[in-house]
Protein backbone atom coordinates (compact mmCIF):
# COMPACT_ATOMS: atom_id res chain seq x y z
CA UNK A 1 0.00 0.00 0.00
CA UNK A 2 1.80 3.57 -1.16
CA UNK A 3 0.80 6.41 1.01
CA UNK A 4 -1.23 9.35 -0.41
CA UNK A 5 1.03 12.51 -1.38
CA UNK A 6 0.89 15.36 0.37
CA UNK A 7 -1.21 18.37 -0.59
CA UNK A 8 0.86 20.71 -0.98
CA UNK A 9 1.73 23.83 1.19
CA UNK A 10 1.29 27.25 -0.17
CA UNK A 11 4.54 28.30 -1.44
CA UNK A 12 7.09 31.28 -2.35
CA UNK A 13 9.83 30.94 -5.18
CA UNK A 14 12.25 33.99 -6.07
CA UNK A 15 15.39 34.26 -7.83
CA UNK A 16 17.46 32.60 -9.78
CA UNK A 17 21.02 30.86 -9.09
CA UNK A 18 21.77 27.89 -6.35
CA UNK A 19 19.04 26.62 -4.34
CA UNK A 20 18.08 28.38 -0.43
CA UNK A 21 15.44 26.57 1.62
CA UNK A 22 13.15 28.92 3.92
CA UNK A 23 11.86 27.30 7.07
CA UNK A 24 9.73 30.45 8.87
CA UNK A 25 9.09 30.34 12.85
CA UNK A 26 5.84 30.01 14.94
CA UNK A 27 2.97 32.32 14.32
CA UNK A 28 4.94 33.49 11.46
CA UNK A 29 5.12 32.76 7.49
CA UNK A 30 7.54 33.81 4.59
CA UNK A 31 6.94 37.27 4.25
CA UNK A 32 6.63 37.29 7.82
CA UNK A 33 9.82 35.84 8.69
CA UNK A 34 12.12 36.44 5.76
CA UNK A 35 9.75 39.44 3.53
CA UNK A 36 12.86 42.21 4.64
CA UNK A 37 15.49 40.24 3.15
CA UNK A 38 14.25 38.16 0.18
CA UNK A 39 14.99 40.44 -2.12
CA UNK A 40 18.27 40.13 -0.93
CA UNK A 41 18.77 36.35 -0.95
CA UNK A 42 16.76 35.79 -4.10
CA UNK A 43 19.60 38.04 -5.90
CA UNK A 44 21.70 35.46 -5.24
CA UNK A 45 19.59 32.26 -4.90
CA UNK A 46 16.66 30.44 -5.91
CA UNK A 47 14.91 31.12 -2.95
CA UNK A 48 11.98 28.82 -2.18
CA UNK A 49 9.67 28.57 1.03
CA UNK A 50 6.65 27.07 2.04
CA UNK A 51 4.32 28.55 4.74
CA UNK A 52 2.99 26.38 7.51
CA UNK A 53 -0.93 24.97 7.88
CA UNK A 54 -2.42 27.77 9.43
CA UNK A 55 0.04 30.34 7.80
CA UNK A 56 -0.09 32.68 4.81
CA UNK A 57 -2.51 30.63 1.97
CA UNK A 58 -2.00 27.33 3.66
CA UNK A 59 -5.22 26.01 4.85
CA UNK A 60 -5.24 24.47 9.08
CA UNK A 61 -5.06 21.13 9.36
CA UNK A 62 -6.87 19.10 11.73
CA UNK A 63 -4.80 17.68 14.51
CA UNK A 64 -0.93 18.13 15.28
CA UNK A 65 2.03 19.10 13.14
CA UNK A 66 4.83 17.08 12.68
CA UNK A 67 7.97 18.03 12.02
CA UNK A 68 8.84 15.21 9.47
CA UNK A 69 5.92 16.53 7.24
CA UNK A 70 6.84 19.77 7.26
CA UNK A 71 10.50 18.85 6.40
CA UNK A 72 9.06 16.87 3.56
CA UNK A 73 6.97 19.68 2.45
CA UNK A 74 9.73 22.01 1.91
CA UNK A 75 11.31 19.07 0.05
CA UNK A 76 8.64 18.62 -2.29
CA UNK A 77 8.65 22.37 -2.97
CA UNK A 78 11.89 21.82 -3.61
CA UNK A 79 11.38 18.96 -6.30
CA UNK A 80 9.01 21.23 -7.66
CA UNK A 81 10.99 23.93 -8.83
CA UNK A 82 13.89 22.06 -10.11
CA UNK A 83 16.20 21.98 -7.75
CA UNK A 84 18.53 18.98 -6.86
CA UNK A 85 20.54 20.19 -4.29
CA UNK A 86 20.39 23.40 -1.78
CA UNK A 87 20.92 25.34 1.53
CA UNK A 88 18.54 25.83 4.01
CA UNK A 89 17.74 28.52 6.45
CA UNK A 90 15.81 27.81 9.27
CA UNK A 91 14.53 30.50 11.65
CA UNK A 92 12.97 30.07 15.29
CA UNK A 93 10.67 26.65 15.15
CA UNK A 94 12.40 26.66 11.28
CA UNK A 95 15.48 25.18 12.54
CA UNK A 96 14.14 22.44 13.81
CA UNK A 97 12.19 22.10 9.98
CA UNK A 98 15.76 22.69 8.44
CA UNK A 99 17.86 19.88 10.78
CA UNK A 100 15.13 17.65 10.03
CA UNK A 101 16.08 18.03 6.15
CA UNK A 102 19.53 17.82 6.36
CA UNK A 103 19.20 14.84 8.57
CA UNK A 104 17.15 13.40 5.83
CA UNK A 105 18.53 14.35 2.52
CA UNK A 106 22.09 14.78 3.61
CA UNK A 107 23.26 14.11 0.16
CA UNK A 108 21.30 17.18 -1.22
CA UNK A 109 22.11 19.59 1.78
CA UNK A 110 24.70 22.03 0.91
CA UNK A 111 24.64 24.33 3.92
CA UNK A 112 22.51 25.02 6.98
CA UNK A 113 21.97 28.50 8.32
CA UNK A 114 20.25 28.79 11.71
CA UNK A 115 18.93 31.64 13.22
CA UNK A 116 17.25 32.13 16.76
CA UNK A 117 16.52 28.75 17.29
CA UNK A 118 16.39 25.25 19.04
CA UNK A 119 16.78 21.78 19.20
CA UNK A 120 14.66 21.15 22.12
CA UNK A 121 12.49 24.04 24.45
CA UNK A 122 13.98 24.30 28.28
CA UNK A 123 11.25 24.72 30.86
CA UNK A 124 11.58 28.89 30.65
CA UNK A 125 10.80 28.46 27.12
CA UNK A 126 8.29 25.88 27.43
CA UNK A 127 6.28 28.10 29.85
CA UNK A 128 6.32 31.33 28.03
CA UNK A 129 5.37 29.09 24.80
CA UNK A 130 2.73 27.69 26.95
CA UNK A 131 1.06 31.24 27.95
CA UNK A 132 1.77 32.29 23.83
CA UNK A 133 -0.83 29.46 23.24
CA UNK A 134 -3.41 29.78 26.24
CA UNK A 135 -3.31 33.54 25.04
CA UNK A 136 -4.14 32.32 21.07
CA UNK A 137 -6.68 29.96 21.85
CA UNK A 138 -8.64 31.71 24.55
CA UNK A 139 -9.12 34.45 21.93
CA UNK A 140 -7.16 36.85 23.94
CA UNK A 141 -5.47 37.95 20.62
CA UNK A 142 -4.27 41.96 21.47
CA UNK A 143 -2.72 40.36 24.88
CA UNK A 144 -1.00 37.71 22.80
CA UNK A 145 0.22 40.39 20.87
CA UNK A 146 1.74 42.74 23.53
CA UNK A 147 2.92 39.51 25.18
CA UNK A 148 4.82 38.14 22.26
CA UNK A 149 6.61 41.66 21.68
CA UNK A 150 7.35 41.92 25.27
CA UNK A 151 9.40 38.35 24.49
CA UNK A 152 10.42 39.00 20.94
CA UNK A 153 12.34 42.79 21.08
CA UNK A 154 15.46 43.55 22.68
CA UNK A 155 15.28 45.53 25.61
CA UNK A 156 16.97 48.49 23.42
CA UNK A 157 14.52 47.93 20.22
CA UNK A 158 11.31 47.64 22.54
CA UNK A 159 12.46 50.75 24.56
CA UNK A 160 12.65 52.61 21.41
CA UNK A 161 9.07 52.81 21.50
CA UNK A 162 6.59 54.70 24.16
CA UNK A 163 4.20 52.40 25.63
CA UNK A 164 1.34 54.22 23.23
CA UNK A 165 3.11 52.97 20.37
CA UNK A 166 3.51 49.40 21.56
CA UNK A 167 -0.19 49.47 22.33
CA UNK A 168 -1.05 50.60 18.95
CA UNK A 169 1.25 48.21 17.15
CA UNK A 170 -0.50 45.37 19.20
CA UNK A 171 -3.61 46.37 17.97
CA UNK A 172 -2.82 46.29 14.70
CA UNK A 173 -1.15 42.89 14.88
CA UNK A 174 -3.61 41.09 16.89
CA UNK A 175 -6.40 40.77 14.09
CA UNK A 176 -3.00 39.28 11.58
CA UNK A 177 -2.08 36.52 13.95
CA UNK A 178 -2.03 33.42 11.84
CA UNK A 179 -4.92 31.16 12.38
CA UNK A 180 -2.08 28.35 12.71
CA UNK A 181 -0.81 29.70 15.46
CA UNK A 182 -1.80 27.32 18.49
CA UNK A 183 -0.43 24.35 16.53
CA UNK A 184 2.50 26.42 15.51
CA UNK A 185 3.28 27.01 19.12
CA UNK A 186 2.40 22.99 19.85
CA UNK A 187 5.15 21.91 17.78
CA UNK A 188 7.63 24.49 19.72
CA UNK A 189 6.88 22.82 22.91
CA UNK A 190 6.98 18.98 21.38
CA UNK A 191 9.94 19.40 19.11
CA UNK A 192 13.10 17.40 19.34
CA UNK A 193 16.01 17.12 16.86
CA UNK A 194 18.76 16.66 19.83
CA UNK A 195 19.50 13.01 18.30
CA UNK A 196 20.00 14.75 15.18
CA UNK A 197 22.65 17.16 15.63
CA UNK A 198 25.29 15.40 15.76
CA UNK A 199 24.43 13.51 12.12
CA UNK A 200 24.52 16.72 10.48
CA UNK A 201 27.31 16.76 7.56
CA UNK A 202 26.16 19.77 6.34
CA UNK A 203 28.70 23.25 7.02
CA UNK A 204 26.52 24.95 9.76
CA UNK A 205 26.44 28.57 11.16
CA UNK A 206 24.16 29.05 14.19
CA UNK A 207 23.41 32.45 14.34
CA UNK A 208 22.99 33.52 17.98
CA UNK A 209 20.34 36.42 18.87
CA UNK A 210 22.10 37.48 21.68
CA UNK A 211 19.40 39.59 23.45
CA UNK A 212 16.68 36.95 22.71
CA UNK A 213 14.06 36.56 25.60
CA UNK A 214 12.06 33.90 23.81
CA UNK A 215 14.87 31.59 22.87
CA UNK A 216 17.81 32.58 24.94
CA UNK A 217 21.58 32.95 23.87
CA UNK A 218 22.01 29.70 25.92
CA UNK A 219 19.61 27.22 24.19
CA UNK A 220 20.85 28.36 20.64
CA UNK A 221 24.29 27.87 21.60
CA UNK A 222 23.75 24.32 22.94
CA UNK A 223 22.90 24.02 19.49
CA UNK A 224 25.94 24.95 17.80
CA UNK A 225 27.73 22.71 20.31
CA UNK A 226 26.36 19.66 19.18
CA UNK A 227 26.68 19.77 15.39
CA UNK A 228 30.49 18.57 13.78
CA UNK A 229 32.17 21.86 13.03
CA UNK A 230 29.31 24.12 13.42
CA UNK A 231 29.79 27.92 13.37
CA UNK A 232 28.47 30.77 15.42
CA UNK A 233 27.72 34.11 14.76
CA UNK A 234 26.51 36.40 16.59
CA UNK A 235 23.76 39.29 16.23
CA UNK A 236 22.46 41.35 19.02
CA UNK A 237 18.91 41.48 18.54
CA UNK A 238 15.94 39.86 20.33
CA UNK A 239 14.25 37.18 18.72
CA UNK A 240 12.93 39.41 15.40
CA UNK A 241 16.27 40.03 13.44
CA UNK A 242 14.23 40.85 10.55
CA UNK A 243 12.61 43.72 12.42
CA UNK A 244 15.65 44.66 14.69
CA UNK A 245 18.77 44.53 12.23
CA UNK A 246 17.55 42.82 9.21
CA UNK A 247 20.96 44.23 6.38
CA UNK A 248 23.31 42.63 9.56
CA UNK A 249 21.37 39.28 9.45
CA UNK A 250 21.24 38.94 5.35
CA UNK A 251 24.76 39.87 5.36
CA UNK A 252 25.58 37.19 8.20
CA UNK A 253 23.67 34.40 5.77
CA UNK A 254 24.79 35.19 2.83
CA UNK A 255 28.31 35.76 3.92
CA UNK A 256 28.27 32.30 4.77
CA UNK A 257 26.84 30.98 2.52
CA UNK A 258 29.67 32.48 -0.53
CA UNK A 259 32.10 31.23 2.06
CA UNK A 260 33.05 34.62 3.22
CA UNK A 261 34.61 34.16 6.86
CA UNK A 262 31.95 34.54 9.61
CA UNK A 263 32.67 36.69 12.33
Amino acid sequence: MTSAPLAPYSRTTRGSGPGLLLAHGAGGGIEANYGPILDGLAAQYTVVGIDYPGAGKTPTTQGPLDLDELADQLVAAADAEGLDTFAVSGYSLGGPVALRVAARHPERVTALVLSATFAQVDTRTDLAASIWHELFTSGQHTLLARYVTLLAFSAPGLNSFTPAQVQSVAAQIAPSIPPGTGAHVDLVRRADVRNDLATITAPTLVVVTTADSLIPAALQRQVADAIPGALTAELPTGHLPFAEQPAEWLKIITDFLSGQPTR
